[in-house]
């Protein structure tokens, strides 16, 4: 039988795909934002998806780590909710896509809280 990975994760593979896109988005962002802005929403939106896969990879040896590195997971897409907002904003996205990328984000967000209660869960058992 195949062992699951942190790639049959719904909330991974979402957090995945996004990334991808915002990343995509990020490089037509104006060169002067390149270093600053644009990086800050590449690093923030990839770091969902390498969080969870790095709190996947120490479930079994620690539930606290595993919680630590979804909580971290966690603060990266309310962070990512801010700065869809904030290239919307500043005119360097549609506001359809900037309001596309909030409403993923709150749900990668309600699918991350729901991990974490599983998780607690079991450290509390």
């Amino acid at each position: 039988m195949a062992r699951s990975g942190v790639a049959d994760l719904q909330v991974f593979q979402r957090a995945y795909a996004i990334s991808l896109e915002v990343h995509r988005a990020s490089l037509r962002l104006p060169r002067i934002e390149q270093f600053a802005l644009a990086d800050q929403l590449r690093r923030a939106s990839k770091s969902i998806c390498v969080n969870v896969a790095e709190g996947f990879a120490k479930r079994a040896y620690s539930q606290a780590e595993f919680k630590r590195f979804l909580l971290m997971a966690l603060g990266s897409s309310d962070e990512m909710q801010i700065w869809s907002r904030y290239v919307a904003d500043l005119g360097y996205i549609e506001p359809q896509l900037a309001a596309k990328w909030q409403a993923e984000y709150r749900e990668i967000s309600a699918m991350l809280n729901g991990l974490l209660q599983k998780v607690v869960g079991v450290a509390d058992s």
